[in-house]
């Protein structure tokens, strides 16, 4: 999906990442004041992307942030925006439309971009991170994530938090990276929240969240039956000693 505001230029530092240099007609940014004074509940998701480089991850993302409950996405750079105004019906990956609920804002800074009270975690292969199934996630979180062909500057990484990493052999791809961090962060958490948006779970959070396609279900199974012989052998063993069997002559 295409942002509601046009993103300005990058002054994150950026590894290995080629910026293109085409201009883009930008609009004001919402100030670093408003987005660390905004109102956000005990628990808070955000997600940050360090310059993005395809529709596609972006809109796997914003479909991952429906799914896991993410309060906000923000992004850097112009390399997304200017793939999307090429072929935005090509990669539109968010068929739930959550980019309609969820806001996807450009930023010159993620790390001005912040909410108060907020912990920055950067998600990335970094030497000396933390692995994600050792890490305890903070209620108010801003997880960033570096770019398809780079990783998160070295100026983010000095003011994080924490850092982690997703211990696979080789590495994923951004949606995905994201999908698996929102996915550990839900299943931690699960004891406290019964569902991400509502009271219901089980069965009816399932028949709610499936696509229309889907009616399988798992089958119940039925409890074996005992053999006659087992259940006049049962029948016989429930008797007493003192009991007086009468018997037909």
């Amino acid at each position: 999906m295409l942002p509601s505001v046009m993103p300005m230029t990058d002054n994150e530092q950026v590894t290995n990442t080629a910026v293109t240099s085409t201009e883009v007609t930008s609009t004001e940014m919402p100030s670093a004041e408003l987005a660390s004074e905004q109102t956000i509940d005990a628990s808070a998701v955000f997600i940050g992307l360090v310059n993005p480089k395809t529709p596609v991850n972006v809109g796997g993302i914003m479909r991952a942030s429906g799914c896991y409950g993410v309060d906000g996405v923000f992004y850097t750079g112009r390399r997304y925006e200017l793939a999307a105004r090429s072929g935005a019906v090509q990669y539109h990956v968010d068929t739930k439309d959550a980019g309609e609920r969820i806001p996807l804002t450009g930023v010159t800074s993620l790390l001005a971009s912040i909410p108060a009270d907020t912990k920055l975690i950067c998600v990335d292969l970094v030497v000396g991170a933390t692995p994600l199934p050792d890490f305890v996630h903070p209620a108010k979180a801003f997880y960033v994530f570096g770019p398809e062909d780079g990783t998160i500057g070295q100026e983010i990484i000095d003011k994080a938090d924490a850092v982690v990493y997703v211990p696979t052999v080789g590495c994923m791809n951004l949606a995905a990276s994201v999908n698996v961090l929102l996915y550990d962060r839900l299943a931690k958490s699960h004891r406290e929240a019964a569902s991400i948006a509502s009271n219901i779970s089980g069965d009816e959070l399932i028949r709610q969240s499936r696509d229309n396609n889907n009616r399988t279900r798992v089958k119940v199974p039925r409890a074996p039956r005992k053999p006659r012989h087992a259940e006049a052998s049962s029948l016989e063993s429930s008797c007493s000693d003192d009991a007086i069997v009468i018997t037909a002559a």
